[in-house]
């Protein structure tokens, strides 16, 4: 036999454990109704090493799931908003140390709740660590454009101090997104398209999803407490289809994705800006971009974590993410999708699943049991 087929016999020998261990696990969440199906992805720096969908796309078992899925990957986008302001960065264009008032000048008047000018960075939206208030319900349906919730926030008092705690706040990160547009002089929706999602390969990656995308959108689950499990809309929609882009593209949570096309970005992430011989990102950015920038603030939804630039940061592994290295850096979405990166075992997790109910998407029965079965080889 050749070296070369004895080689690939041998990959497909070594990925073979890891990809039933994997199945089972989420078969045992789809048995307990924690989910109707999923799918799941195991990338290194250089290749997908597993990739299998399992259970069906919604709730009610009238379509099989496909690897090509799609999903609403929600907060998962964060880190992609990070990702342009650094690319930005990269450029000379601006810097995360920067005022916002230098790029939105009507936020020059924000003051904290001391009564002092807010002197609102960057690098404060970035972390989460801003204190702007929220747009309501009804200014964020009403908004067609991500300019058009600027207002919104001006119109409300500060939270607390700059810099002085850790809330999670989507204002700060659709701030991010106009800044982009300011910087770039593109909608952001565009500047994402043609920097990052064409040149990656993301071809099902999109804050619209067309017609021909439309038939694999997957349906959300919602389990009651009695363990029946019935469908659930994607609440960004607020009840129209997801092809209609009569919405702002929100930066802090509006993209749809599958698998394989977010390992392609997780990948470049990995490979510390690059992908197949095309330069994303300097490495220094992914650097600053994933290790923790927020000091010593308490952080996230799970324990041991501090904050990068729109992204979370393991510091001490512990419960959910007990099998992952300090230094791994990643995102949830609300939905229960999941993108985690181990720099120094170099792999990344991706799990996508849709529910509308966990309690706490990345503290779920499915992410724990997902990771563990990847990375118990």
């Amino acid at each position: 036999m050749k070296p070369a087929i004895w080689l690939a016999l041998a990959v497909s020998l070594c990925a073979a454990p890891s990809d039933q261990t994997i199945a089972k696990a989420m078969r045992e969440m789809i048995d307990a109704k924690e989910i109707p199906g999923a799918v799941t992805l195991v990338a290194t720096r250089d290749r997908i090493t597993h990739l299998r969908a399992i259970g069906h796309a919604g709730p009610n078992g009238a379509k099989p799931m496909r690897k090509d899925s799609i999903f609403w990957i929600a907060s998962m986008t964060k880190p992609i908003t990070g990702t342009a302001i650094l690319m930005l960065q990269d450029e000379g264009k601006l810097n995360v140390n920067d005022p916002v008032s230098k790029y939105i000048p009507e936020m020059a008047g924000l003051k904290a709740p001391s009564g002092q000018p807010a002197d609102l960075t960057l690098k404060h939206l970035m972390t989460h660590s801003s204190g702007l208030p929220e747009a309501t319900t009804d200014e964020s349906r009403a908004a067609r454009k991500l300019a058009d919730l600027i207002p919104a926030y001006l119109s409300k008092p500060m939270q607390f101090e700059p810099g002085s705690k850790w809330q999670y706040c989507q204002s700060g990160i659709n701030t991010l997104g106009r800044i982009v547009e300011v910087v770039s002089g593109m909608p952001f929706e565009e500047f994402l398209a043609v920097r990052l999602f064409r040149p990656l390969g993301m071809k099902d990656t999109t804050f619209y999803p067309s017609a021909r995308q439309l038939p694999r959108l997957v349906t959300p689950a919602w389990k009651e407490k009695d363990g029946t499990v019935k469908e659930a809309v994607i609440s960004l929609l607020n009840g129209k289809p997801a092809s209609d882009a009569n919405r702002y593209p929100a930066a802090n949570g509006g993209l749809f994705s599958t698998a394989s096309d977010y390992a392609q970005f997780a990948r470049m992430i990995l490979n510390g800006g690059t992908l197949k011989g095309k330069r994303y990102l300097k490495a220094e950015s992914v650097e600053l971009m994933t290790t923790v920038q927020s000091g010593n603030l308490t952080t996230g939804f799970t324990p041991g974590n501090g904050w990068g630039l729109t992204w979370c940061v393991v510091r001490e592994p512990q419960g959910v993410s007990a099998m992952l290295s300090p230094g791994t850096h990643g995102h949830g979405g609300a939905y229960g999708t999941q993108a985690w990166i181990d720099p120094k075992k170099g792999v990344a997790l991706i799990l996508m699943v849709q529910r509308a109910n966990f309690g706490n998407s990345d503290a779920s029965p499915v992410r724990l049991a997902f990771q563990q079965a990847a990375m118990a080889e």
